[in-house]
């Protein structure tokens, strides 16, 4: 059931907009926007956010900004980016957040595919990256604005541009911009990641993204007014609905987090009611947890395995869709609350009542792991091109490992290949062209294929597998998921990483990436000195790992050869997205000679 605020007008026909107006006049003292400031957080209430995006937009005006105009931006999630993006939409413009681990080649790409004339970057870092594409003659871009005045050079600065828009301001014509926005125009374009190629412009309006934030709303029932810890980027459909959009539409709080390496600590210090984190932030979280574990004492430690049992139980009644037996009801409130809050506590998860995941498959190991605390993670699905969410599972109504029922308005079905197709009012215009028009991406009968391969089970509740052009197919003709191989091999605390390749080999071979939390605990609890990765001990561990993984898999699946390496894979080093998912082909690349030699050795 939805909490929302009150809409103010039929929902197909409101814009953004409307819903900052409805804040900014029913809610004008809320909090609106958090950021940190020395030990502290400063706050913007939603009336002073309404102001501060009036300004915005006419400085933004005053630089020649139009209706309809890309405007790129390179910035952490930082106050002048959260509201550079609403100032932007209320003249009508696009905004269009690139990701800040672009190489310049992949920025001149964006610069001239959307035609932008402006850039906003954050400082020096970007400054280096951006300046090629404006010498660039067949690059559109024409000026940077650049947020860190110090780094700014010859460039325009944002403060200049809140200045010049202090000085131009206008009621009138602030309100005459924004009451020109229609419900079909263009909110934003998000570019695809770009794990197997070039990135794709997807055209999302105002009327898609917010029919779907209103039918995620009525499908979790989020608490009211619960603030967002918004760390993952802007250029991620993920954390562009859930901490621009759907703030605006639930008149709720947001936490920017500038530093993505600083969320746990933010977490503990905030201790919010609501997170999300793909799979791999769940993933580092519950090694941090098994690292803490085993430095209990061996007393305590065995009150918290107890505690996790009689926690599992009571997830799986309620997954089962079954109300929990008074006694089962009883152990688990007084185990949480004696044995598992407090160590929630620590992370700051304890008050948390929504708990999510999407972006990739979710292993069930992890999943299983957090139901021991009482965490029920609700895995979602969705793609960019359908402004976000298609399917979820709610509080009371799921299924560990799948992503849940589609939201109220979607169809989804399964082509005989197994690929996902939806259908609906979420899915997005198209991908942008270079000449400024849109490509349809849905056939003649509405559907979209979204390159994902999965099943629906008998429930309703859908089963991703893997991205159809991820499967492995063997020399003996055999597809094999690699996303549920690796996950296998993940649920091994040491294991922190894993890249399963076969494409035409007879049998699977894996790289491994050897977990450093969970190596440094397990070696200090064997009584193992120096380098962990160097160690024997640890090297037969993950080898029993890998074994313990092939006996649960097909003989297909089974992982005949690994080699385990010692360095994490991360956006900044190439091997994953700034989502954190893999990018295979970068990844098999890399370690070509060492995937031959696991063949020819």
């Amino acid at each position: 059931m939805s909490t929302s605020p009150r809409l103010p007008g039929h929902a197909a026909d409101l814009t953004f907009p409307a819903l900052l107006l409805r804040n900014a006049e029913d809610h004008p003292d809320l909090p609106a926007l958090h950021w940190r400031a020395g030990p502290g957080w400063a706050t913007l209430t939603w009336a002073e956010v309404r102001r501060d995006v009036a300004v915005l937009a006419a400085g933004y005006a005053a630089l020649g900004v139009r209706r309809g105009e890309h405007v790129l931006m390179m910035m952490a999630n930082r106050p002048e980016h959260w509201l550079s993006d609403l100032a932007l939409t209320h003249l009508g413009a696009v905004p269009v957040t690139v990701y800040g681990t672009s190489a310049p080649e992949q920025i001149a790409h964006i610069a001239r595919h959307s035609r932008a004339r402006l850039a906003v970057v954050e400082g020096a870092r970007e400054l280096a990256r951006w300046e090629p594409a404006l010498a660039d003659a067949e690059v559109p871009l024409e000026r940077l604005v650049v947020v860190e005045e110090a780094a700014a050079g010859e460039h325009g600065t944002y403060a200049a541009l809140r200045e010049s828009g202090t000085r131009a301001y206008r009621a009138d014509a602030f309100d005459k911009a924004w009451r020109e926005v229609r419900p079909t125009d263009p909110l934003t374009v998000v570019y695809t990641s770009g794990t197997t190629g070039a990135p794709k412009g997807v055209r999302l309006t105002h009327r898609g993204v917010l029919l779907n934030g209103i039918a995620l709303d009525e499908a979790i029932g989020f608490p009211p007014y619960a603030d967002h810890l918004c760390y993952l980027p802007f250029a991620h459909i993920a954390e562009r609905v859930l901490g621009i959009y759907l703030p605006q539409l639930r008149a709720a709080p947001v936490h920017l987090c500038a530093d993505p390496a600083q969320v746990a600590a933010t977490a503990a210090e905030l201790r919010p009611q609501q997170f999300f984190g793909v799979p791999r932030v769940w993933e580092k979280f519950a090694a941090a947890f098994r690292v803490g574990l085993a430095a209990l004492p061996e007393e305590r430690r065995r009150a918290v395995e107890a505690a996790n049992e009689t926690a599992r139980a009571h997830v799986a009644c309620r997954e089962r869709g079954e109300r929990p037996p008074a006694d089962l009801d009883a152990a688990f409130r007084t185990a949480k609350a004696e044995v598992l809050d407090p160590l929630l506590a620590r992370a700051g998860l304890d008050r948390l009542l929504w708990a999510a995941s999407a972006a990739a498959p979710m292993p069930v190991a992890v999943a299983r792991f957090w139901a021991g605390f009482g965490l029920v993670v609700v895995d979602a699905w969705g793609l960019t091109e359908t402004s976000g969410v298609v399917t979820t599972n709610g509080p009371e109504a799921f299924r560990l490992g799948s992503v849940g029922k589609p939201l109220r308005g979607m169809e989804v079905r399964t082509a005989d290949d197994g690929e996902i197709l939806v259908r609906g009012p979420y899915v997005c215009e198209g991908y942008l062209r270079a000449d400024g028009g849109v490509d349809d991406v849905c056939d003649a009968e509405g559907w979209f294929a979204t390159g994902d391969v999965g099943r629906l089970d008998e429930d309703g509740y859908l089963w991703v597998t893997d991205r159809k052009k991820e499967l492995i197919v063997t020399s003996t003709g055999k597809n094999v998921a690699p996303a549920v191989v690796e996950n296998a091999l993940k649920e091994h605390p040491l294991i922190g990483q894993a890249l399963v390749h076969g494409d035409g080999h007879s049998y699977l071979v894996a790289l491994l990436v050897l977990d450093p939390d969970a190596a440094a605990a397990w070696a200090a609890e064997h009584g193992i000195e120096g380098d962990p990765a160097a160690a024997a001990e640890v090297r037969r561990e993950v080898a029993r790992a890998v074994e313990e993984a092939n006996a649960r898999l097909s003989r297909t699946e089974q992982v005949k050869r690994h080699l385990l390496l010692t360095e994490e894979w991360g956006p900044e080093t190439g091997e994953l997205t700034p989502s954190l998912k893999l990018r295979r082909r970068v990844i098999r690349e890399k370690y070509r000679n060492l995937i031959e030699s696991l063949y020819t050795g």
